[in-house]
């Protein structure tokens, strides 16, 4: 598949605006294993023909890891600079991959005048299978796959979003496992609130560590992932486990591209 993505920039030379703009985040534009899921939801956005682009070189953090580490003047700083950006575009609907930045988009930005519609890529998902242009055919097939979800922290407690992700796999055909922390009461991957980037604290076991003690108890063969920090916290745990051979860690949007053949 051609992958040209438009930019903003590309739009409103051309006197366009895209029926959504595609937020990629700090992940998914530098983290080279995030980049791969940027390419899927590209891939999702285009074969189902949603006018899309991204801002691409005007895109900067949303501030996230630093109002969590506790530097409010800098959150706001990036922040008003992104809204400057976004309303300069009249973005009105925004999708992203991350649910740090959707949190932070869609709770946080309003108290400092941008608004927006914020949907993460798997509430996007759901709703093109809702809509019958999502049906995961003609490609991979998960059948008798145990699959896991791992529920995001500002995915699913932050922002009750529990049952989005759950659709994009129950249409797999699959025997969807739940772990024994999950949804309302799910475990953190360990890299919330701005700890992907610090050293760990003293303690007994590091979070993620802690959740694969889960993901073996439940056998999943496919752990589900629906946030870049937890892919790559919960990738650690398997390699840790040396389990690579038995359990794959994929995000919703790479299983969504895989049954769909695209």
């Amino acid at each position: 598949m051609d992958q040209k993505i438009p930019t903003m920039a590309d739009m409103a030379a051309q006197g366009q605006e895209p029926e959504i703009l595609f937020w990629v985040g700090c992940a998914g534009s530098f983290d080279e294993r995030a980049q791969k899921i940027t390419r899927d939801i590209c891939k999702i956005l285009q074969h189902v023909g949603i006018n899309y682009a991204v801002l691409g070189t005007e895109e900067s953090c949303t501030g996230d890891p630093a109002k969590r580490a506790g530097n409010e003047f800098l959150f706001q700083m990036l922040a008003m600079t992104n809204i400057q950006v976004l309303d300069g575009y009249n973005i009105k609907k925004i999708v992203t991959g991350c649910p740090h930045c959707f949190n932070t988009i869609k709770n946080e930005y309003p108290g400092l005048g941008g608004n927006y519609e914020v949907i993460h890529h798997s509430q996007l998902i759901q709703q093109l299978i809702d809509e019958g242009k999502l049906r995961a055919e003609g490609g991979e097939s998960f059948k008798g796959k145990r699959i896991s979800f791992h529920d995001p922290c500002y995915l699913g407690r932050g922002n009750n979003v529990y049952e989005a992700p759950r659709a994009a796999l129950e249409i797999l055909d699959t025997e969807l496992v739940e772990l024994k922390r999950c949804k309302s009461n799910g475990l953190c991957c360990g890299a919330g609130g701005g700890q992907m980037f610090k050293e760990p604290e003293p303690g007994k076991k590091e979070i993620n560590m802690e959740r694969m003690v889960d993901i073996l108890e439940a056998k999943s063969q496919i752990v589900a992932a629906a946030c870049p920090f937890c892919m790559t916290m919960l990738t650690d745990g398997v390699k840790h486990h040396d389990k690579e051979q038995e359990i794959q860690v994929l995000d919703i949007a790479e299983i969504t591209v895989r049954a769909n053949g695209l």
